[in-house]
């Protein structure tokens, strides 16, 4: 008899635990939603983007960490084989909401009318959460589009001068298109789209990965590294819609490599 008591107080003990942490987990969202839709970096417009409050991503780091602790599972959505690389596994608000591990989602978020995707990278490893930034994905997909049809029409690509080997600026007026204002969200300066020689567009992160390299030492980077990483890796925003960079002569260098 006193065995099936010890047996039912661990079982509540363990029940209690596990609503401790839900309950954790939702005071944190609380904090992120009413911090998300009140609190932004103090005038830093992004063009059409804001930033949202620096504990976006640790509110929902710390429900997907829990989420993963209760089921062993990451709340993502599945991908492809070939999405890329930092527009894989977005956050898969729904499991979380079923799960009852958050109620509201955050602000920021593309399903709540914000500008991002939340997004997991190092998912086997080390589950980190980032942010996607949805107008540099959205303008360099309408980019693509006005891109393609201009080489199906033509058989050549919209390109101007020719920037890297195999890399080339955008000509907008081939285009007949106004050039889009980006502006970065590493360092909030302006931030172009470039055409390779296949014409697929990209966004052009070299000022960034040249002050990330800096700051990271460049004595440390192995040759062939792809430098994005060090984006990702110093900050909360994964650099979406970008080639692979290596450092050629200390210089971020696009590769014309699909990864």
């Amino acid at each position: 008899m006193s065995g099936i008591v010890k047996s039912g107080s661990l079982a509540s003990g363990r029940h209690r635990g596990n609503a401790l942490r839900r309950i954790m987990a939702a005071a944190s969202l609380v904090v992120l939603s009413l911090t998300l839709s009140g609190c932004l970096y103090p005038k830093q417009q992004l063009g059409q983007n804001q930033l949202p409050a620096r504990d976006a991503v640790a509110g929902v780091q710390t429900v997907v960490d829990l989420y993963q602790k209760d089921t062993g599972l990451l709340p993502m959505k599945t991908a492809s084989e070939e999405t890329p690389k930092y527009e894989k596994f977005i956050v898969d608000f729904s499991k979380l909401q079923q799960g009852n591990y958050i109620s509201e989602l955050p602000a920021a978020t593309f399903e709540k009318g914000g500008n991002y995707y939340f997004v997991i990278q190092n998912e086997e490893i080390d589950p980190s959460v980032k942010l996607m930034p949805l107008t540099i994905f959205q303008a360099v997909n309408d980019i693509q589009a006005e891109s393609d049809r201009y080489k199906r029409k033509n058989n050549a690509i919209p390109s101007g001068e020719q920037t890297f080997p195999g890399f080339y600026r955008l000509d907008y007026e081939k285009l007949g298109i106004k050039e889009p204002e980006l502006r970065s969200v590493y360092s909030g300066g302006a931030l172009t789209l470039m055409l390779d020689e296949n014409g697929r567009v990209y966004a052009d992160y070299g000022i960034d990965l040249m002050q990330a390299v800096q700051k990271y030492g460049m004595e440390r980077i192995k040759e062939g590294e792809d430098l994005r990483r060090l984006l990702a890796e110093q900050t909360d925003f994964v650099p979406v819609k970008s080639p692979v960079y290596e450092l050629i002569g200390k210089e971020p260098v696009p590769q014309l490599k699909k990864k």
